[in-house]
């Protein structure tokens, strides 16, 4: 039941979405016939295709919210020849002629991403309809508090409610305003499938595979953004890895580790020709084009020991100046200590600990112990994984920082 509400949950919401012009409704709606399904097929067992059972369970809820509606005004307009209900007017989303997206979650996802919302907001509600992220898998991808994102998501609801917002696809010149909402939000989409926040699976590659379909499509829409060639890049390089971040038995294979023999040729050529649109296009690289070249060096170098940090390096001091943060800072110390050597790594680290909004990242105490691990100071790095898989809420990711400080363990003693 759990597999198959993650798979077809951000399909019926949208779908609803689209019919009620209600995002709150909308999920509720859904959530009822989950909850009917709870119910039913342990009587009845599963069916031959839940997805398409929870969907008509769905919109005949829909349908019935619509027949309700529509007496409601009725009845209104016999007593007090009052209008339609606010919010009502105009032809239905099916109906418009500048509807040239033709997808439900991309459309939901413009929708969902209205500038009435804050930025904040809009990406955190967007998340939580599209990618069903709980409140916590989003707190992570924001590096802020639980209840902070539950508000976010709250508010928002509430303000496209109340502000009467029209369910129709924006036109091409409110798209733009919108777009780089939309790319945060299918890139954080691919995030959570590519590192799963929590659970007993290092991957979610459903969601990777649905935030590449959303990135083609928007590459098909705005063929003249390079960010959103620089984001279709970056999904597909790192998604041609799949196949080798995991074992027979499910367990984590780090990057300088995996057979790139196993890497997708077809995805990374696909990453490859998306950069090269995108730098095509001109100007300086955005942040996801930046990302794509980055993951671009890891593409091109038969084996690891090949790969151009020196680049790697220079392209992470090109992100920090666009877009500053803690986390770019962290993976740019990695890159330096691939380049540089591990103290120099570690300085870089070491400066970050300070830093409150990494207070409860477990990949901070994760790379400060690989570092010191390869400095040969096994205690220290011993304690760092320690905590590091204290604060990891993957299961797999926890079983690998316990092998890793075990095995540092082994060596001090």
């Amino acid at each position: 039941m759990e597999a198959v509400w993650r798979m077809e949950s951000a399909k019926i919401i949208a779908k609803l979405a689209r019919m009620l012009r209600n995002v709150g409704l909308a999920e509720e709606l859904a959530q009822d016939a989950l909850v009917s399904a709870l119910e039913q097929w342990p009587r009845t067992g599963l069916p031959d295709n839940p997805g398409a059972w929870l969907m008509a369970a769905a919109k005949n809820r829909a349908l019935d919210e619509l027949r309700r509606r529509k007496l409601a005004e009725r009845k209104s307009a016999a007593i007090a020849h009052e209008a339609p209900l606010a919010g009502q007017a105009g032809p239905e989303p099916e109906e418009s002629a500048d509807d040239d997206i033709g997808d439900d979650l991309l459309r939901l996802t413009f929708i969902a991403c209205h500038p009435v919302l804050a930025a904040e907001a809009r990406t955190a509600l967007t998340l939580r309809l599209l990618a069903g992220l709980t409140t916590s898998e989003i707190a992570r991808a924001f590096l802020v508090a639980e209840p902070t994102i539950a508000q976010r998501i709250v508010r928002a609801k509430r303000t496209l409610a109340e502000a009467h917002i029209p369910f129709e696809v924006p036109r091409a010149e409110e798209r733009a305003e919108r777009l780089s909402s939309v790319l945060e939000v299918i890139y954080l989409i691919f995030n959570e499938g590519y590192a799963a926040t929590a659970g007993d699976d290092w991957m979610r590659p459903a969601l990777c595979e649905e935030a590449l379909r959303l990135g083609r499509i928007l590459a098909e829409l705005a063929p003249g953004e390079p960010e959103v060639h620089g984001l279709a890049a970056l999904m597909e390089i790192q998604a041609s890895r799949i196949g080798a971040r995991t074992d027979a038995a499910g367990e984590p294979i780090l990057l300088l580790e995996q057979n790139r023999g196993r890497w997708d040729q077809l995805l990374i050529r696909r990453g490859l020709a998306a950069l090269r649109r995108c730098e095509a296009l001109g100007g300086a690289l955005g942040p996801y084009a930046l990302q794509a070249a980055i993951a671009a060096c890891h593409a091109r170098a038969p084996t690891a020991a090949h790969t151009d940090w020196n680049r790697i390096v220079a392209l992470y001091d090109a992100l920090a100046q666009l877009t500053p943060s803690p986390v770019v800072e962290l993976n740019r110390a990695v890159a330096v200590s691939m380049a540089f050597g591990p103290a120099a790594g570690l300085e870089l680290v070491d400066a970050l600990a300070a830093d409150s909004r990494l207070s409860g990242y477990h990949l901070l105490p994760s790379v400060r112990g690989d570092l010191l691990e390869k400095l040969g100071r096994f205690a220290e790095a011993r304690a760092e994984f320690g905590r590091a898989a204290a604060l990891a809420k993957n299961g797999r990711e926890r079983a690998l920082l316990l092998g890793r400080a075990a095995a540092c363990g082994a060596a001090f003693q």
